[in-house]
């Protein structure tokens, strides 16, 4: 009877072990720089401008001025509108250094 209660007792531990395991190996969300791209080109021409960029932080004027400057360091060539090239560029570089 002993050996019973403790081999049903082991049981419980491991199966209680294996579920916690279970939840903490749970899928990480992986970033998708194309579909994020793609969410913010509201107009769908292939390029981001600098309104369309902003325009989820439109009415937080802290927010908007730190977007903008990220979106003119995004522009590499100045021209007011980022390229999907240009919105992945600093993806590839930390995929890079990994």
């Amino acid at each position: 009877m002993k050996s019973l209660v403790c081999s049903l007792v082991a049981l419980c531990l491991g199966i209680g072990t294996i579920a916690l395991a279970a939840e903490g190996e749970k899928p990480k969300h992986k970033y998708d720089p194309e579909k994020a791209f793609k969410k913010l080109d509201t107009n769908a021409d292939g390029k981001v401008s600098c309104e369309e960029f902003c325009a989820r932080v439109k009415d937080k004027p802290d927010a908007k001025e730190k977007m903008e400057k990220v979106f003119k360091a995004k522009d590499k060539d100045n021209d007011g509108q980022l390229t999907l090239d240009e919105f992945k560029a600093e993806v590839a570089k930390k995929k890079k250094k990994e």
